[in-house]
């Protein structure tokens, strides 16, 4: 097991590489320049909309290409960057003059990572307890109800779900706030939105693995035992049944993280997310590669405790592993 996760380990260097590398390509080939003049919008008669631009002296722009490092040309910069990756120190960003990538991560990023653990947790409560109920009562009413919620669940969009959960509990009720991350009101609505899909995936996962180890024989031979069905239930068949769930939690994690995006913007809240589009829209380089070198990182890291967490379920997997 040591060792494994070892491996895993050192596989990450050339995966955070190539992600580094790709990304930086990308954001190069889109084109854009990060000092470019601010769009105002105006109106002109029958012209429409227009835009001008808040335009700067041209020492000014060009003293700020040379703090910034935009001057210099884009393979002394990959490399510059690169050696900023290897020692977690991304720099200033572009578009927010008055902080730092590090500062970004690190006042944003627990925000963020809140809302995704506080998501997986609705995911395994909910779907949990939906695909459990509908694997032991397959073909009756609570697995057709079971049913029908997992799939309304997987198929609306979270801003839909957003949306409709703002203007019913927060809006028309009061029970809730409208946006924000202050108190556990302000992070019930927000988590169970971004939760819901990936519960409808753990419920559905959870219900084909009962219904497939319930055939087993020595499922069968247990129950021929006279055991009792609330022990064969937990001893014999939930340890194979969560198998599945395990390894689809890796999946899911991804999710959460590009789900959050769209959570974070309808419910105003101040995390990773929304810094991450703003740079984007702003060709913010260094703070577009510095979060996703961190998402990578924590969806990595997500992956091989998952793998190990199945290694320790499956003594087949450790033996393999050994």
């Amino acid at each position: 097991m040591t060792a494994y996760a070892l491996r895993r380990i050192f596989w990450t260097i050339p995966v955070l590489l190539l992600v580094v590398t790709l990304l930086f390509v990308m954001l190069r080939a889109i084109g854009g320049d990060p000092l470019r003049p601010a769009p105002l919008l105006g109106m002109s008669g029958s012209q429409g909309w227009y835009k001008k631009g808040d335009s700067k002296p041209e020492s000014i722009e060009a003293n700020m290409r040379r703090r910034l490092g935009l001057d210099r040309p884009w393979h002394a910069q990959y490399v510059d960057y690169l050696g900023s990756v290897a020692t977690f120190d991304f720099g200033p960003t572009h578009s927010f003059r008055a902080r730092t990538v590090n500062s970004v991560i690190r006042d944003q990023g627990p925000i963020s990572a809140e809302l995704g653990l506080l998501a997986l947790a609705w995911a395994l409560v909910l779907g949990g307890a939906l695909g459990l109920v509908s694997g032991l009562r397959a073909g009756g009413a609570l697995d057709a109800g079971s049913r029908t919620a997992v799939s309304l669940a997987a198929a609306l969009p979270a801003f839909l779900v957003g949306a409709l959960a703002i203007d019913l509990f927060a809006v028309r009720l009061g029970l809730f706030p409208t946006s924000g991350w202050d108190g556990w009101r302000s992070k019930l609505l927000p988590s169970f939105v971004l939760g819901l899909v990936p519960a409808a995936y753990c419920a559905r996962l959870l219900r084909a693995g009962l219904l497939e180890t319930l055939g087993r024989e020595y499922v069968v031979a247990a129950r021929a035992k006279g055991l009792r069905r609330p022990r064969v239930v937990s001893v014999h068949v939930l340890r194979n049944a969560v198998g599945p769930l395990v390894t689809a939690l890796g999946p899911l994690l991804g999710y959460l993280v590009t789900g959050s995006f769209i959570v974070e913007y309808v419910f105003a809240i101040p995390g990773i997310g929304r810094y991450y589009v703003a740079a984007v829209l702003a060709r913010d380089y260094p703070l577009v590669l510095g979060l996703t070198v961190v998402l990578t990182l924590a969806i990595v890291l997500a992956n091989l405790i998952v793998d190990l967490v199945q290694a320790a379920l499956d003594p087949r997997l450790r033996e393999r592993l050994a």
